[in-house]
């Protein structure tokens, strides 16, 4: 009995051909429509009989042919066999695969000119990277596809634009170096595309904000924001402040400390509210902040207080640590230092600079006519 619905006609050819690929002893079934492998490149090559041939190499080795066939999509057993003995003969030597590589520039003396802060961030990306392409030769960096390849391992840190964007730098930096010491041609990995553009040039702690904060927060997590709004130092500087940089001068006092990101000594006035915090500090204490078992912070640590008491305060959540450097900008205006001067101690332009004193000056309107006032002498002053 025949089943229902069973084909009464000529069978329908199947799609497929059959391949022993010797492959760990198994068959392996070869589509006649099924792309090539991403290892392969197929050259179509017009011959003077008008013939069409087609050279199959392994990408990236133009010197590797293995194959030449009339079809664009072999099916012959041989074909694959070439393909094999190819990769296994074609294989880089350990001292060509990316790891390497990135263990050259993490020795090289570019890497070493850096600051030990930016050498340690370079060298975990570096090291992410090279895990990734652990298998790979460094001149794969040479195909277009790589790029394509390196903004799909970006995306693992599509959850922080900072992240994404750090790691795409690094490898960027990396392939530079190696270009330019011989290791490989060329690479396609400028200019990759950045997730992070925030501007927070409008974020800024004002007095209100920071008497609400001081209002609720216990003395030792005030004097974290206090200092950084007086100094404009970065978590990473605020937290290694000591008495030794602190400097008397003919009319007062000043801190003098060199950057950790940028390398650069800054002279910060001591004005009157950071004079008071310098007071209070017990004279048997070198830092001058602390946490609340009296002992060293950490820069995470700092900015995890600081994003704690200002939601005990009820400030708004885009307040950080980080942007009280547009409070003390404003300040150290206030105290006489002129915005090329404020501006090369924070690292900004003086466009962002300016524009970051007058959002204060909009947002505080006690404060506005003195920071205007100062500011346009600043700018008549030539900056």
């Amino acid at each position: 009995m025949k089943r229902k619905g069973c084909c009464k006609a000529r069978a329908r050819p199947r799609p497929w051909a059959r391949v022993w690929l010797p492959r760990e002893g198994r068959a392996v079934v070869q589509r006649k429509r099924q792309r090539l492998p991403a290892e392969i490149n197929r050259v179509r090559a017009k011959l003077a009989d008008g013939s069409v041939k087609y050279y199959f190499y392994l990408r990236g080795r133009k010197d590797a042919r293995f194959w030449t066939d009339a079809h664009p999509n072999p099916t012959d057993p041989a074909f694959f066999a070439a393909y094999v003995e190819a990769q296994k003969l074609g294989l880089p030597k350990g001292g060509n695969l990316t790891p390497a590589m990135v263990d050259a520039y993490l020795s090289s003396a570019e890497f070493k000119s850096k600051r030990p802060r930016t050498q340690l961030d370079y060298r975990t990306w570096a090291l992410r990277f090279a895990e990734e392409f652990k298998n790979d030769p460094a001149a794969l960096f040479e195909e277009p596809a790589s790029r394509g390849e390196v903004n799909e391992w970006r995306q693992k840190w599509s959850y922080s634009a900072k992240q994404f964007d750090y790691a795409g730098t690094v490898v960027t930096i990396i392939l530079n170096w190696a270009r330019d010491a011989g290791k490989i041609r060329e690479h396609h990995c400028d200019r990759l595309p950045k997730a992070y553009k925030a501007d927070r040039a409008e974020v800024v702690w004002t007095q209100d904000d920071i008497a609400a904060f001081t209002a609720k927060a216990p003395a030792w997590a005030a004097r974290i924001l206090l200092t950084a709004c007086e100094t404009g130092l970065r978590p990473g500087d605020l937290i290694r402040l000591s008495r030794s940089h602190i400097e008397d001068t003919p009319a007062g006092r000043r801190i003098r400390i060199k950057t950790n990101k940028r390398g650069q000594v800054a002279h910060i006035p001591v004005l009157p509210r950071m004079a008071a915090v310098i007071d209070a500090t017990p004279k048997d204490q070198l830092l001058i902040l602390l946490n609340v078992n009296g002992r060293p912070l950490t820069e995470s640590r700092a900015s995890q207080v600081v994003r704690e008491w200002r939601d005990k305060a009820g400030l708004s959540e885009t307040l950080r640590l980080q942007d009280a450097r547009g409070t003390a900008a404003t300040r150290l205006l206030n105290a006489g230092l002129t915005l090329a001067q404020i501006a090369s101690f924070m690292g900004w332009g003086l466009r962002h600079a300016q524009n970051v004193i007058e959002h204060y000056a909009r947002i505080a309107p006690g404060e506005s006519d003195t920071v205007l006032a100062a500011l346009t002498a600043a700018k008549r002053g030539g900056a």
